[in-house]
């Protein structure tokens, strides 16, 4: 069934401050209070972009976070539908669920942050430290996220392992949507922003063990707020 009108009535368009998680949270809402039940198919992007006066990319924003929780599914050529009344046990992030994918990161990430300290190039800390200043300077979500996975990215290639870097691309999309669940419920970009100076200085500075410790408080920080989301913490 559709996204009924009795759900809607009275509701009117979102301020656009905030606005995916304004729509985030009013739908997450609806579902685990019973006003959106297990098999209600919701209205189309365009139907809920005209509703809460903001755009389809606000809209898909807000509905992958509901998918990631596991509060809702979108088939292909029929639409998202409600799938559980609560938030799943662990995130969905593409091919990867959020716990696998904070189990291996640590393994991954940290010893490239300290290969990179060491064997980094002029032009690849070039990379780094404009991708960091772009994220610093950007407002809006998505473009932030994509911004967050190139900076991880660029990390595994100045690692100079094509392991490190095959593997940190092939997660890139689970890291995308990690990431921007996080920022929308938790509101973690700016401290990422932080986090993310104190690893591009200790790359920059050659500080082998430095950049490894960074590197592994950052991913903390993110697993904190993983835990935080599915109620581990």
């Amino acid at each position: 069934m559709n996204l009924s009108d009795s759900w809607t009535a009275g509701q009117g368009p979102i301020v656009r401050v905030s606005a995916a998680e304004a729509v985030f949270n009013a739908i997450r809402t609806a579902i685990e209070s019973g006003a959106l039940q297990v098999g209600t198919k919701l209205s189309s992007e365009t139907a809920l972009a005209q509703q809460y006066g903001v755009s389809r990319s606000v809209i898909r924003e807000a509905l992958r976070s509901c998918t990631a929780l596991g509060l809702s599914e979108t088939q292909t050529g029929k639409g998202t539908f409600v799938i559980a009344s609560r938030v799943s046990s662990d995130l969905v992030l593409g091919h990867y669920s959020a716990r696998s994918l904070m189990e291996a990161r640590p393994h991954i990430e940290v010893p490239a942050a300290e290969f990179a300290a060491a064997r980094r190039t002029v032009g690849q800390l070039e990379e780094m430290r404009g991708i960091v200043e772009l994220m610093a300077e950007e407002d809006d979500p998505e473009i932030w996220v994509s911004l967050d996975a190139s900076f991880h990215g660029a990390i595994a290639r100045a690692s100079g392992n094509e392991v490190f870097e095959h593997v940190v691309n092939d997660i890139r999309d689970a890291m995308v949507n990690q990431s921007e669940t996080i920022n929308l419920i938790t509101g973690r970009a700016r401290q990422s922003d932080i986090e993310h100076r104190k690893i591009l200085e200790a790359i920059d500075n050659g500080n082998v063990e430095g950049a490894g410790r960074a590197m592994a408080i950052h991913l903390s920080a993110v697993d904190t707020a993983l835990s935080l989301i599915m109620g581990e913490k």
